[in-house]
C-alpha cells in the first residue's frame, strides 16, 4: 500500500501567492487580518529571479506575497495565465533526499533537483514538483538549524515577537476547485500517498427558484495522517454543471487551483466583531440557516456554548460530529471584491475555530456553497 509516511512531511511551511501588487494584498493580510510582516526577499535573490517577496505570519501560519519585477520571472509567467492566486505550497520534510527519491519512484515530475544553500544559522535543502493543482507547485524543504523558510527570504530579527491581535494560529486546511477530481485524487493517492479523510455530494436546492436551478457539488478531503496536512477538493456535478460556483471559480481562475485556505483562530466569537470593524467583509449567511439550526443541532445531538442569537448576529456557521464536538466558521468575500479589482482573483479565506470537531461539516458545506452562489448571482456572474 502506498502511504505518505515515507515522504516525511512535517508541516505546511507556507502558502505563496503570486500577485501583481504586494501593497494591494498586504492590506488584506497585514491591515485587516493583522498578520505581522516578518521578512522579505533578499536583494541578491530578487535581482537574480526578477521578483520580490514579503513574508507575513501569525502563529504557525505563514503567507508569502511575490510580485514580478520583470516578464521573465516565474511569478510573471503565472500571472500571464491567471489572476492573482496561490502559486506554491511549501512543505517541511525530515529528509529531503529521501522525499525526492520516493517521489521520483512514484512518478512525480520534479521541476528542479535538490538544491541547498546556507544562511547565517544553518542549511536548507529543497526541490519542487509540478502538480494537478493548476500551475501551483509543491516545494519540499528540509531545515538544518535554518531560520528562514527558503534561502531567498530574509527574516527580520523580531519575526516571532508579535502576537496576532485576533488569535490566528495556524492553517487548518487548503481547499481547491477542479472541473474533474479523478486525476487529482489518483495523483494524491499514488504519488503523495495521501488517504481519503472525508467526502460529500449534494445539490444546492435551497437557491433554486422557478427559473433558477441549484447546482451540484462533490467534495473529497485527502490528508497526510502523519503531519495532519489536509486538502479539501471540489468538482461540480450534473445537472446544471456550468451553474456551479466551482465551475465559475475555475473560469475566473483560468484553470483549477486553490480556492481558499482555512485559518485557525482561538476565539472567533470575540474576534469576529473586531475583524468586521477593521473593514473585513464576509459572505452573507441566509437567515433561514438559523431558523433551521435548532432542528439540525437536535439531530446532531449538539449543545453549544454560544447562543443561536449571537451566532445569527455574527452570521457564523456551526456544525459538528456529536455531543461536545463542533466547529464555528465564516468565509470572507473574494479578494477581487476586497481589493475592488478583478485581477486580485477569486481566492477567499475561511476563518475556523474547532471545538473538538475534526471534520468538515456537511451542513456548513451546503450553506457555504449556497451563499457563494447567491453572491455570484447578485453580481450576474452565474445565471
Amino acid at each position: 500500500m502506498i502511504t505518505s509516511e515515507a515522504l516525511g512531511i512535517t508541516r505546511l511551511e507556507a502558502v505563496r501567492f503570486f500577485v501583481r501588487s504586494i501593497d494591494q494584498h498586504a492590506r488584506f493580510w497585514g491591515e485587516l487580518l493583522d498578520l505581522a510582516t516578518v521578512g522579505e526577499s533578499r536583494a541578491a535573490n530578487a535581482a537574480a529571479t526578477n521578483q520580490k517577496s514579503r513574508v507575513f505570519r501569525a502563529g504557525d501560519a505563514t503567507v508569502v506575497l511575490t510580485e514580478p519585477l520583470a516578464h521573465s520571472s516565474r511569478s510573471a509567467r503565472y500571472l500571464k495565465r491567471h489572476p492573482d492566486g496561490v502559486g506554491e505550497l511549501v512543505f517541511g520534510v525530515k529528509d529531503v533526499n529521501q522525499t525526492y527519491q520516493i517521489l521520483n519512484e512514484r512518478g512525480a515530475t520534479p521541476t528542479s533537483t535538490v538544491t541547498e544553500a546556507p544562511d547565517e544559522f544553518g542549511l536548507a535543502r529543497w526541490f519542487s514538483i509540478a502538480t494537478p493543482f493548476g500551475d501551483t507547485l509543491f516545494t519540499f524543504v528540509e531545515h538544518q538549524e535554518f531560520r528562514s523558510i527558503l534561502p531567498e527570504f530574509q527574516l527580520f530579527s523580531d519575526a516571532t515577537s508579535r502576537n496576532n491581535r485576533y488569535g490566528f494560529s495556524h492553517i487548518d486546511h487548503i481547499t481547491s476547485n477542479f472541473l474533474t477530481l479523478a486525476p487529482m485524487v489518483l495523483w494524491c493517492k499514488n504519488v503523495l500517498g495521501l488517504q481519503q479523510y472525508w467526502g460529500i455530494e449534494f445539490h444546492t436546492d435551497d437557491v433554486a427558484t422557478e427559473t433558477v436551478h441549484g447546482s451540484g457539488l462533490k467534495s473529497i478531503v485527502l490528508w497526510d495522517p502523519y503531519s495532519g496536512v489536509k486538502f479539501a477538493n471540489n468538482e461540480p456535478l450534473q445537472p446544471y454543471f456550468e451553474q456551479s460556483q466551482i465551475y465559475t471559480f475555475v473560469e475566473d481562475n483560468h484553470g483549477p487551483g486553490v480556492q481558499h485556505i482555512a485559518l485557525g483562530i482561538d476565539n472567533i466569537m470575540e474576534s469576529l466583531p473586531e475583524l468586521r470593524r477593521s473593514g473585513l467583509t464576509f459572505m452573507p449567511t441566509p437567515q433561514t440557516y438559523y431558523e433551521m439550526l435548532p432542528q439540525r443541532l437536535d439531530r446532531l445531538k449538539l449543545s453549544l456554548e454560544e447562543s443561536i442569537t449571537d451566532l445569527q448576529t455574527l452570521e457564523l456557521l456551526v456544525d459538528g460530529e456529536g455531543p461536545g464536538r463542533y466547529l464555528l466558521q465564516i468565509f470572507t468575500k473574494e479578494l477581487s471584491k476586497v481589493c475592488n479589482d478583478e485581477k486580485a482573483g477569486p481566492f477567499f479565506l475561511e476563518i475556523i475555530q474547532r471545538k473538538g470537531d475534526r471534520g468538515f461539516g456537511g451542513g456548513n458545506f451546503r450553506a457555504l456553497f449556497e451563499s457563494i452562489e447567491r453572491e455570484q448571482r447578485s453580481t450576474g456572474r452565474v445565471k
